[in-house]
């Protein structure tokens, strides 16, 4: 299960649930202004790299901050956005999430339609138990438009979770959200063995070939270690790289 645990089609709103209106394409997500800094023109073999995640206690933003650390390192221009919320403030505040959202809600909410303005899409997703959260579920649900005229194809996308226990479904989320990447024709990139820290047996930490992760303890009170952002970072350096690689071919 994932992190403390919690919890597009034209859906409009659930029950006593607000959900984001939808966009001209029916996906749902955040005002037009939002996508703003897709459209900032980059340098000639520059890769563009989008760091999209849902976090309920601040784990996964602090994953996905480290992975835009290695990509910008690596060259790329970034951009680090969420997902939208689909849990009403009652009963975030009735799991204590509200205090710990309030260090990403500066962070814009990105859109469905401005995914193909990126080379690559490093995804940030928490665990709920062993599937992907439905936060993220929503977003990439909304993008069957995207699917059918093929606008991801030839994208980068990597993919990131976090657990509250070691052996919570961390992989399974990975392996199952890259299966809706391959759908879309994405190039699926992983944490490969040549960061050796998720090969550590000094102390528990997350790491995959498939993905860096991190475990957040069964009260969400354990924040990523050094190990596990060093993963994300190695990850978000690796995708800028091979994004670099694809848009110069």
């Amino acid at each position: 299960m994932g992190a403390h645990a919690s919890k597009g089609s034209k859906k409009g709103s659930k029950k006593g649930k607000p959900v984001p209106a939808a966009g001209p394409s029916g996906e749902a997500g955040a005002p037009e202004a939002v996508t703003a800094a897709a459209a900032v023109p980059t340098p000639a073999g520059v890769p563009k790299v989008l760091v999209l995640f849902y976090s309920t206690y601040g784990h996964m933003y602090q994953m996905a901050k480290a992975a835009a650390e290695g990509a910008k390192a690596a060259g790329a221009v970034v951009t680090i956005k969420r997902v939208p919320e689909t849990l009403t403030p009652e009963i975030l505040g009735k799991m204590g999430a509200l205090e710990a959202q309030k260090q990403f809600e500066s962070v814009p909410v990105a859109t469905v339609q401005e995914l193909p303005e990126y080379d690559a899409i490093i995804f940030g997703i928490p665990t709920r138990f062993g599937n992907p959260a439905g936060q993220m579920k929503n977003f990439l649900d909304a993008t069957g438009q995207l699917w059918f005229t093929g606008a991801l194809v030839g994208k980068i996308g990597s993919v990131m979770s976090s657990t509250s226990s070691l052996h919570g479904g961390a992989e399974m989320t990975i392996v199952l959200s890259q299966v809706v990447l391959q759908h879309h024709g994405m190039v699926v990139v992983g944490l490969p063995y040549a960061f050796q820290g998720q090969m550590r047996t000094d102390e528990p930490t997350g790491g995959s070939p498939y993905g860096a992760t991190t475990h957040t303890g069964p009260m969400g009170a354990r924040m990523p270690s050094a190990n596990e952002l060093d993963g994300a970072k190695y990850q978000g350096s690796h995708v800028a790289k091979i994004a670099a690689k694809l848009i110069r071919a």
